[in-house]
């Protein structure tokens, strides 16, 4: 099924039949970049470029067979992330689906030449029963003219009883990467993290960039509002932007643990990493009738080393 959806200067937006009949939205650009969002989960499981190159991961076994997670891509976690409560794991948002939103928030006036979609899910009674809190989400997914992928979420707490609540969230990202091994990650050097690999034990970054030779699960506190991942072989920089969101987790299970993850290929770990802006640390709280804001943008742009050192005129022009 096609549902052709608006239609400007080669930009577009159609909802049609992805994997196992699940309906996705694609957005396209007129230079050739798209983006790929199941109604499944808010999910986005694919990001390519003007000349038609994956930036994003998804596991070479990845189901898509609900309630099971997708494995890659942008599953969205919400309202917990991690296993930490009674939730599913990273919560109950990436397995639930979606809608597009027939009242979308306002387009900014400064996005005429984005192309995107709303999306909205609103508390069901079966989530009622395991999280007794009323909201509703919303999600817009916006393609720039130069590629770079947006994602804007909305969280208001729509409760009649008078309570707040609290909550954690995660774009839980993962990236496309040449090797794990020859990647730097900069702008969290000198910052503490939570190491998840210790019992959440509070440590700080010594290194002046993150490199990667064993498994790694971090969650970075008070984070800047830039970051980046180098990635030596593409000859490619990912630059993240955030707001709203204070921390980065940063995760790659290596070897040993990609073995015992089920939809995760043994080598996959090789391929991917997770970089992601998110709200751990701290619970972001919302009394009734209150609405969180949290955005994050992803660019991709190329880059090359000079004596250890990133070029950075593409990336602080486009800062």
């Amino acid at each position: 099924m096609t549902d052709e959806m608006s239609t400007s200067d080669d930009r577009s937006v159609e909802i049609i039949d992805g994997v196992n009949g699940l309906q996705k939205v694609v957005l396209h650009q007129h230079h050739g970049s798209s983006v790929e969002v199941y109604l499944y989960g808010g999910h986005v499981t694919s990001w390519k470029n003007e000349h038609g190159e994956e930036l994003l991961f998804m596991s070479s076994k990845a189901a898509f067979k609900p309630p099971k997670p997708i494995r890659g891509g942008i599953p969205i976690c919400f309202p917990q992330f991690s296993n930490v409560g009674s939730l599913d794991l990273h919560g109950f948002a990436r397995i639930r689906f979606w809608s597009v939103d027939n009242e979308p928030p306002p387009i900014p006036a400064n996005a005429i030449n984005r192309v995107f979609v709303d999306l909205i899910y609103k508390s069901t009674e079966e989530d009622l029963t395991t999280w007794p809190h009323s909201f509703e989400y919303k999600l817009r997914v916006s393609l720039g003219p130069g590629g770079d992928l947006m994602l804007t979420s909305r969280v208001r707490n729509t409760s009649t009883d008078g309570k707040p609540f609290a909550f954690t969230t995660a774009y839980h990202t993962y990236f496309s990467v040449s090797d794990i091994s020859e990647i730097r990650v900069e702008g969290l050097e000198t910052l503490d993290y939570l190491d998840n690999l210790q019992k959440r034990e509070r440590f700080t970054e010594q290194g002046d960039a993150l490199t990667f030779e064993s498994e790694v699960d971090k969650v970075y506190l008070s984070t800047p509002t830039k970051i980046a991942i180098l990635d030596h072989e593409k000859k490619r920089t990912f630059v993240i932007r955030k707001d709203g969101l204070p921390d980065v987790v940063v995760w790659n299970p290596w070897d040993k643990k990609a073995k015992s993850i089920p939809d995760f290929g043994d080598e996959d770990y090789k391929h991917m990493l997770c970089v992601e802006a998110a709200a751990v640390e701290k619970p972001i709280t919302l009394k009734p009738g209150e609405e969180w804001k949290g955005r994050q943008e992803l660019l991709a742009v190329p880059s090359s080393y000079c004596s250890g050192k990133l070029y950075p005129r593409e990336v602080s022009e486009s800062s």
